[in-house]
């Protein structure tokens, strides 16, 4: 069993769909324009700073299984920049699903003998934890992008 690709196809899931919850990125920003995306609903985050927030680590993470410094910083990952216009915004999610299958790209082709050993620093635990934890992160802000969705399209 080669459990590097079966992660990368989790993660693949997750974005382009084929998962078991039948709920993906790909579909439900699909339509999604920029005023809907940047809407502001009661005080959550908008879908543009949900996405921008799951893109920033998909980027960092990916970077860091290619060797570079893990650079990521929570704080960071809500600096989405200004969307100026539709073209802008759909530029930035072209670039998300760019950036979503590099990083299903590295993860599949990730050595299975690093899965167990740690990722950065110890109290992260090891690889194979933190890859099954974007994952994880990415379906807990798809879940809130589906529901900012749902109230959008109540109004």
């Amino acid at each position: 069993m080669e459990i590097a690709k079966q992660i990368a196809q989790q993660f693949r899931d997750v974005h382009f769909g084929g998962n078991w919850t039948w709920v993906n990125f790909k579909e439900t920003l699909d339509g999604i324009n920029l005023e809907q995306a940047t809407a502001k609903v009661h005080d959550f985050n908008t879908i543009a700073a949900l996405v921008y927030h799951i893109d920033y680590y998909t980027v960092g993470v990916a970077e860091f299984l290619k060797g570079k410094p893990l650079t990521t910083k929570d704080k960071l990952s809500w600096e989405m920049p200004e969307f100026n216009s539709e073209e802008e915004w759909q530029n930035f999610l072209t670039e998300f699903w760019i950036h979503a299958e590099n990083l299903a790209h590295t993860i599949e082709t990730f050595p299975q003998e690093k899965l167990d050993e740690i990722f950065f620093e110890d109290q992260y635990g090891n690889y194979y934890r933190n890859l099954h934890g974007i994952i994880e992160h990415s379906h807990y802000h798809l879940g809130q992008i589906v529901l900012i969705k749902k109230i959008l399209n109540q109004n």
